[in-house]
C-alpha cells in the first residue's frame, strides 16, 4: 500500500455550468463556463490546493462530461483512482443564478439517478479510506442507495480512525423534499428532514468532526441555536463540531472544552456557492496541521471568503499563499 492520504473525500461529483454574467436570470444569459463541481470534490479541491495530497470516491457517466471531470481533477492534482463510470447514467450537471450578495439559486439535473449515488460497498478500497488522515462524507451520500449503504460501510470499516469528517451537506430535494430546512421551507422541508434524520445519526456514531450551517445542524439535531447544535453533535459522539452561521461567523466546540467563535471575514461577494467547500478544505488543512481552534477558524473563513469574491468553485480554491496574503490584509 502506498503512503497514506491527507484527505480521501466521498460524495457528490459533476459539472457546474455557471452563467458568466452576474446579476442575469438565467433564461437571459447568453455565455456559460463549465467548471469541475460537487462538494465533495470542491473540498478536495480546495484541500490539494493547500499542498495536500487527496482523492475523491465517486462516480461519473461514461460520457464527455465524465472525461472532463478526470482530466480536471488531475490538473488538480486530486487523485481520480476511485472515480469510475457508471454506463446508465448521465454526468450530472448543475447551473447557478448569481445575483449578489447573497441569492445563488442552484438547478440540479441528476436524474434519473446520478452516478455518485451508484457507489456500491463491494467497490470501495477500504484499506485506503480506514488509513486515510481525514476521511469526509457528506450528507447527500446518505439519500439513496447504494450510495447510503457504501457510506455507512466506509464508515464502519475506518471506525474512528484518525478524523473522521461528516459535511452534513442537506439538500433536501434529493430526499423527496423543497425549500430549505424548517425555518423556511414549510411541511415539505421538515418532512424531507424527518426521513434523513436517522441515517445522519447513524453516521454520526462514526463521525469525530461535524461541520454544516445552522440548517444543515438542525437536520441532525432537530435544533436551530448553534451552541445548542454544536452540544448536541458532540452528546451525539463527535469530537469537533463546527457550526457555520452566515453573518454572524463560525462556531466551533470541542469535547475537551476549548471554543471558538470567529466573525466573517469582509468581502465583495460575486458568488458565494463554492465558500463552504473552500472552508472545508482549509478546516481539513488545518486538522492535518494541528491548528487551535481560533486560527483554524480565521484561516477557513478566509478561505472561504476568497472563493466568494470569485465566479468559479473548484478554479477558484485558494493557494496557502493567496489566504496568508488575505490574512495579511485583515
Amino acid at each position: 500500500m502506498t503512503e497514506p492520504y491527507d484527505l480521501i473525500t466521498m460524495g457528490r461529483i459533476g459539472v457546474d455550468i455557471y452563467p458568466l454574467q452576474t446579476g442575469v436570470p438565467l433564461a437571459q444569459v447568453e455565455t456559460f463556463g463549465k467548471f469541475l463541481g460537487g462538494s465533495a470534490t470542491n473540498v478536495a479541491v480546495a484541500a490539494a490546493r493547500l499542498g495536500r495530497r487527496s482523492a475523491v470516491v465517486s462516480r461519473t457517466g461514461r460520457d464527455p462530461f465524465g472525461d472532463y471531470i478526470h482530466q480536471a481533477l488531475r490538473d488538480f492534482g486530486v487523485d481520480d483512482r476511485w472515480v469510475s463510470a457508471v454506463g446508465d447514467h448521465p454526468t450530472p450537471v448543475t447551473f447557478c443564478e448569481i445575483f449578489p450578495p447573497d441569492d445563488f439559486p442552484l438547478y440540479f439535473y441528476r436524474r434519473p439517478k446520478a452516478p455518485d449515488l451508484v457507489i456500491h460497498p463491494g467497490e470501495l478500497d477500504m484499506e485506503a479510506i480506514a488509513a486515510a488522515r481525514i476521511f469526509w462524507i457528506t450528507g447527500t451520500g446518505l439519500c439513496e442507495e447504494p450510495s447510503r449503504g457504501a457510506t455507512l460501510a466506509a464508515l464502519e470499516a475506518r471506525d474512528r480512525r484518525g478524523t473522521t469528517v461528516f459535511d452534513l451537506d442537506w439538500r433536501p430535494m434529493f430526499w423527496g423534499g423543497e425549500g430549505g430546512a424548517s425555518g423556511d421551507g414549510g411541511a415539505s422541508g421538515a418532512a424531507a428532514m424527518a426521513a434523513a434524520r436517522p441515517y445522519y445519526e447513524a453516521a454520526l456514531k462514526y463521525a469525530t468532526v461535524a461541520v454544516g450551517n445552522v440548517d444543515e445542524a438542525e437536520v441532525a439535531t432537530g435544533l436551530r441555536d448553534p451552541k445548542a447544535c454544536a452540544q448536541a453533535l458532540l452528546d451525539m459522539g463527535v469530537e469537533l463540531a463546527v457550526v457555520k452561521q452566515g453573518p454572524k461567523g463560525v462556531l466551533a466546540v470541542h469535547r475537551d472544552g476549548r471554543t471558538a467563535e470567529v466573525p466573517p471575514t469582509p468581502v465583495e461577494v460575486v458568488n458565494g456557492l463554492g465558500a463552504g467547500d473552500a472552508f472545508g478544505g482549509s478546516l481539513c488543512h488545518g486538522l492535518l496541521s494541528g491548528w487551535e481552534l481560533e486560527p483554524m477558524m480565521r484561516y477557513a473563513n478566509a478561505a472561504g471568503a476568497i472563493v466568494a469574491s470569485r465566479l468559479a468553485c473548484s478554479s477558484a480554491m485558494p493557494t496557502a499563499d493567496e489566504v496568508e496574503a488575505f490574512l495579511a490584509d485583515r
